[in-house]
């Protein structure tokens, strides 16, 4: 009977769970299910490295209030799930995102046994959602990646073909909510690490504005560029976690609040007479990026003509300085991990190797061995660039353009609504063929790194699909604070083309 409702979405799983068609225990159980059989199949998708061992529990005591709730009236059944719009949802975490009592790696052996003492923020506030964390997903080691092919448990594989990346670093958890294994997942970015594999698997990604989401509990890679964000297969699927979890907090004094959050709530398409007002702007830098593949060129162009079909004005805008974004982006990241990643000593926590030769040796021996290639390259860069002889030249240029990306951005947006481009120059490409090229592995973000610069919101919209068939996905840039708009604007995308945002081995896609 579970075949009546959407059980892709989170509002089709409320409505089973609330006409009884499912409980929660069995929409865990499915997840575990499948992650066992995932296993051992001979290419494992490889988006989750563990079902929690409570996570059943937490499903049963779900199932139990909703039972009690119903029982006491439907008085008592609309106030409990008004307190918790979440109730017996699980999703997915990423593996640098605290749990309590459960394990954290950042997929590198460095935090090998490590256990999280406390709940992330965010983590706190959907499991008061009545939220169910369901499991630890893969990831590029400390973030550090745009392929999830750095991680000591081996890469993510793509939902849509096997013999892809599924993108990076959040590949673990956009594959599956992809995959169908959960219902939204958790990611973080520094420089696009959502919009990426959301874009390469086919499902809406979300960067929100810097510091809607607090960072308390997640292992910090770039502290003023990291931002949690969220994936799910419709904007209505982000939107309603988004809310529960934004909002200024004790513990990050870089958190804010969000305006317009209760609208998230319940997501309304924005009607085609506003989607007429919109003014639209389009870099010219990207459109004339050499490394533009022409599939996703043409998807590019079927978006901007949807938007032109309901009367939005596009313009063509020349911003000189998104030339140096993602060299600005890689010196200040780099810089900023190099320094973050200097706790990582096996002095305090995680993997420890002394070969009883003194400090300096234990030091040496337990980063060298405890680190990943691309980490080690990563902050060697980053101490090289904050060097005494180097930093002026380097560093402190790097802040200068992203103080003038800040500038320039925020100008843009008092004449424009949105900034409209790809999420990124190519679709998903196959496993290996770019984890030996640093370089081209680090153009991945080419178009993404401006947002993060700019401390913006941005969505990747499932839009289409290569010649090949593998997804791909555009981007919808907005001012600071502008979550609800862009998602709105989302909703009336997704409204126009249902299933663009559930996987093609599931559905037919009418993109």
């Amino acid at each position: 009977m579970t075949d009546t409702f959407d059980m892709h979405t989170i509002s089709g799983v409320k409505a089973a769970l609330s006409a009884g068609t499912v409980t929660s225990e069995e929409l865990v159980r499915r997840t575990a299910a499948v992650f066992e059989a995932d296993q051992n199949s001979a290419l494992p998708l490889n988006a989750f490295l563990e079902i929690y061992d409570d996570a059943i529990e937490q499903a049963r005591r779900a199932d139990a209030d909703r039972v009690s709730a119903a029982e006491a009236g439907a008085d008592r059944l609309e106030q409990l799930l008004s307190e918790k719009p979440l109730l017996g949802i699980p999703f997915a975490v990423k593996d640098n995102i605290s749990v309590k009592g459960k394990q954290l790696t950042c997929a590198s052996r460095i935090l090998e046994g490590y256990v999280a003492p406390y709940n992330a923020t965010v983590i706190q506030r959907l499991v008061d959602a009545g939220a169910i964390p369901v499991g630890r997903c893969n990831m590029d080691e400390f973030a550090m990646g745009s392929s999830t092919e750095y991680s000591v448990y081996g890469p993510t594989r793509n939902p849509i073909d096997r013999a892809y990346v599924s993108g990076g670093s959040s590949g673990g958890s956009t594959a599956a909510v992809a995959a169908n294994q959960a219902l939204f997942g958790l990611g973080t970015e520094t420089g696009g690490s959502v919009r990426l594999p959301a874009s390469y698997c086919g499902i809406y990604g979300l960067k929100p504005t810097y510091g809607v989401l607090s960072r308390w509990g997640v292992v910090a890679y770039g502290s003023s560029l990291d931002q949690v964000g969220l994936l799910g297969h419709t904007p209505a699927d982000i939107a309603l976690p988004l809310a529960v979890m934004s909002g200024t907090d004790f513990y990050d004094d870089t958190s804010a609040d969000l305006p317009d959050a209760a609208s998230l709530y319940h997501l309304e398409a924005l009607p085609d007479e506003s989607l007429a007002h919109l003014n639209i702007a389009v870099p010219r830098q990207f459109l004339e990026s050499k490394g533009l593949d022409p599939d996703v060129g043409g998807v590019f162009d079927a978006v901007r003509h949807w938007f032109e079909s309901k009367g939005a004005k596009i313009s063509i805008v020349n911003l000189p300085v998104l030339d140096a974004a993602i060299a600005s982006y890689y010196v200040i990241a780099l810089s900023e991990a190099a320094s973050n990643l200097s706790r990582f000593d096996g002095i305090r926590y995680g993997r420890r190797r002394d070969p009883g030769k003194g400090f300096d040796e234990l030091y040496v021996q337990t980063r060298s061995e405890g680190f990943g290639a691309e980490v080690k390259r990563r902050i060697i860069i980053g101490n090289y660039v904050l060097s005494e002889q180097f930093s002026g030249d380097c560093y402190k240029k790097g802040m200068t353009v992203r103080a003038r990306i800040q500038r320039e951005i925020a100008e843009l947006f008092k004449s424009y609504d949105l900034i409209l481009c790809p999420t990124c120059p190519t679709a998903a490409f196959k496993l290996g063929q770019k984890v030996d090229d640093p370089l081209e592995m680090y153009l991945s973000d080419l178009f993404t790194t401006f947002v993060n610069l700019a401390r913006i919101p941005s969505l990747s919209v499932p839009a289409g699909n290569t010649s090949a068939g593998m997804p791909v996905g555009i981007q919808f840039a907005g001012a600071m604070f502008s979550e609800a708009k862009i998602l709105r604007i989302a909703q009336s995308w997704e409204r126009d083309h249902p299933g663009c945002g559930i996987p093609v081995q599931e559905v037919q896609n009418e993109c």
